[in-house]
């Protein structure tokens, strides 16, 4: 597809279905604000101190939890942390339940309209009609760049998380049922080392990144795996 075409896309899409922007999936609103919260909530298990410092970094270091004295209460602690990756916008856009990604801080319905039945298709589709290995600078329909990775696709249905919430989630993240048959160290690696979950840092213009770094997130899921990948209730 060439870039003429594709911008002829975006603008079909945006004239012809504006309204498809709106929220498809149910109880899905209530999710995003949930979300959204999620980005800038403090982790009750941290002292305000630490809290405050974590404001200025994005993500609290391994170090901040050694004074919680229960190992389970400190594992809930690190995967709370954690999660304000895991929900942040950047990730839940590509683990929607209906196969139909979202987009935007607001996670809002993909434009154009997208229904995926495998990871790398959608509508008749490949996802890399438009997505290419790297992201891409744009000016159309009021987006700036478009997302790239290498390759770049949805989660596996079994990986829907939107909707979810935070206990549900981090559950389904150590089920092997529904995580790809991976293992807790095999989940570590994906979170820490993954290139696409490493786009979250650098989603390119037009988007804000996840807190934190790649690095500093792995090594609260490290942490989290350490103390019991406990659960939040």
């Amino acid at each position: 597809m060439t870039q003429e075409s594709m911008k002829r896309l975006f603008r079909l899409a945006v004239w012809a279905v504006p309204t498809f922007a709106a929220v498809a999936v149910a109880g899905l609103g209530a999710y995003v604000a949930a979300a959204q919260q999620n980005q800038t909530r403090t982790n009750p298990l941290l002292t305000p101190g630490v809290q405050k410092a974590v404001a200025a970094t994005g993500l609290a270091p391994v170090e901040s939890f050694a004074s919680i004295q229960s190992q389970k209460d400190r594992s809930v602690a690190l995967y709370l942390e954690a999660a304000k990756v895991i929900e942040h916008p950047r990730c839940m856009n590509c683990h929607p339940v209906t196969r139909r990604p979202s987009q935007g801080d607001d996670m809002h319905s993909h434009i154009p309209p997208i229904k995926s039945d495998a990871a790398l298709f959608a509508a008749g589709i490949q996802c890399t009609s438009c997505h290419g290995p790297v992201n891409r600078p744009t000016n159309t329909a009021g987006i700036r760049s478009i997302p790239g990775a290498d390759p770049w696709q949805l989660a596996p249905l079994s990986m829907g998380w939107q909707t979810l919430t935070t206990g549900q989630i981090c559950e389904r993240l150590k089920d092997r049922a529904h995580n790809g048959d991976r293992s807790l160290e095999q989940i570590r690696v994906h979170l820490s080392e993954d290139h696409l979950v490493g786009w979250a840092w650098h989603p390119g213009e037009g988007r804000k990144p996840v807190p934190g770094t790649q690095e500093k997130f792995g090594h609260l899921i490290t942490a989290w795996i350490e103390t019991g990948a406990y659960c939040p209730e």
